[in-house]
């Protein structure tokens, strides 16, 4: 698993198709034919991501909606980037 810095942007791959349901959500790549499954928070995180991409902005966003530590919730955030990115459902990029 690679490291991904807080300052780069995640773009969702064009042949991942989310889908909500009722709060837990499930992400389908239609390269591979798999399912990707997200809890409540994971769910609220890819909403984000999909609204901003900047993943600074989503931590910041996060911070306000959660009462976890800033440490815990950017610890979360970049765990499941990583783990969204080695499944091929998006890519970090650089942000300038």
């Amino acid at each position: 698993m690679s490291s991904v810095p807080i300052e780069s942007t995640f773009v969702p791959s064009k042949d991942a198709i989310f889908r909500d349901l009722n709060g837990e959500s499930v992400i389908l790549d239609l390269v591979s034919g798999t399912y990707f499954g997200l809890n409540p928070v994971g769910t609220r995180i890819w909403q984000l991501i999909e609204r901003h991409g900047r993943l600074q902005t989503v931590l910041d966003e996060l911070r306000q909606e959660y009462e976890a530590g800033p440490d815990e919730l950017e610890r979360d955030l970049l765990d499941l980037v990583n783990r969204l990115a080695d499944a091929g459902l998006g890519e970090v990029k650089q942000t300038p």
